[in-house]
């Protein structure tokens, strides 16, 4: 099982790491650690506090095989952090990059999803908020993550699906993480009252 390098931000989306760290670590036997631009106190958007212990910087160092860029505020604004250097080396030495909502804008602004099938919360918004951004024939209105070549994206309602796309591509075998999506889709099965 590969290492899995979560990216949080200030005004970080509490929903789109959570099954990640929590699930990924105690039953899939991931190896996960958090990284900040800057190590130190983020908050989420809602009003989580967290301490993070390591800087971006350190990421290449702990050599994970996933980068895993979570979505929120930030990432609208001119204080965005630039990850391009990090996601581009990442890649390019064979590693598997994951940006879910606002984090999709980060792989966008690195130029990765200009040749891959990707997603996000729409179309229009990687254009807007990603200066550059060439990949809009490639790009899939889905509901759901979109792999290709090492690429995982989802919008910011497709946490399971995202966190599931992650555990496959870290290792965890296509069954596991298809019951892992099955289980958590179930309370929809029911929706209609039947």
């Amino acid at each position: 099982m590969k290492k899995v390098a979560i990216i949080l931000t200030q005004g970080f989306a509490d929903w789109e790491y959570g099954l990640i760290a929590g699930a990924g670590g105690p039953f899939y036997g991931l190896n996960i650690r958090f990284f900040a631009p800057a190590a130190g106190e983020v908050r989420s958007m809602g009003g989580l506090s967290a301490i993070v212990a390591h800087g971006v910087e350190a990421v290449p160092e702990w050599a994970p095989g996933v980068i895993v860029v979570v979505g929120g505020t930030i990432w609208e604004t001119e204080d965005a952090p630039v990850l391009d250097d990090l996601l581009l080396a990442h890649h390019s030495k064979g590693g598997i990059v994951a940006g879910i909502c606002g984090g999709t804008l980060a792989l966008a602004r690195a130029g990765l999803l200009d040749d891959v099938r990707h997603t996000s919360n729409d179309a229009d918004y990687l254009h807007r908020h990603a200066p550059g951004y060439t990949g809009s024939a490639l790009f899939r209105p889905e509901p759901v993550a979109v792999t290709d070549n090492r690429v995982i994206t989802a919008p910011g309602t497709a946490p399971v699906g995202f966190a599931a796309a992650i555990f496959e591509s870290a290792g965890l075998d296509h069954d596991a993480a298809e019951a892992f999506r099955r289980m958590l889709a179930a309370e929809h099965a029911g929706a209609d009252g039947k």
